[in-house]
């Protein structure tokens, strides 16, 4: 009797060996899902100007833009934003999502309005919001510390996901 119950045991724990090895693993990121699962339509864009932590103005840009404004992550981590700060282009690049999952590391090159020259506008972009049907990023001065005194300005993109076209 007790050495059926041995063998019995045994083979459960045999199974279960067997069992667990042949489940596939996944490795993907559920953040990188999120990203890759369709186009991102621009929504809005707020500057925010703080002086000493305390808010001094907001400014609500593109507000006039007719264009629509599209980010696309591509599981090859390449990525493309068209029609960027209403200007009719399509600029692309590589991306990544920094070890804490905080920053996103866009390299692609934009020309916008405010600059005589190209601008990389989400090279170094703090994930301020992502789910499944919006995606915040904020981009400029975000540090945690400002000097006193010191005015600072940083910027929102606000996406809502889209299907693709």
């Amino acid at each position: 009797m007790r050495k059926r119950i041995l063998i019995c045991c045994l083979f459960c724990v045999a199974a279960a060996a067997v069992f667990t090895a042949s489940c596939k693993k996944n490795n993907q990121d559920y953040i990188y899902t999120l990203f890759t699962g369709g186009q991102w339509q621009l929504t809005s864009v707020m500057r925010y100007h703080v002086l000493s932590k305390a808010l001094l103005y907001t400014d609500t840009l593109n507000t006039d833009c007719l264009q629509k404004q599209f980010f696309t992550f591509n599981p090859d981590q390449t990525c493309s934003y068209t029609n960027f700060d209403c200007l009719t282009q399509k600029s692309a690049g590589h991306w990544s999502i920094s070890q804490d999952k905080l920053v996103l590391l866009a390299d692609m090159t934009c020309q916008d309005t405010t600059a005589a020259q190209s601008s990389k506008p989400f090279v170094n972009s703090r994930i301020r919001n992502v789910g499944q049907y919006s995606l915040v990023l904020r981009t400029g001065q975000y540090n945690s510390y400002y000097p006193a005194g010191d005015t600072v300005v940083y910027t929102d993109y606000s996406f809502v996901r889209v299907k693709s076209q």
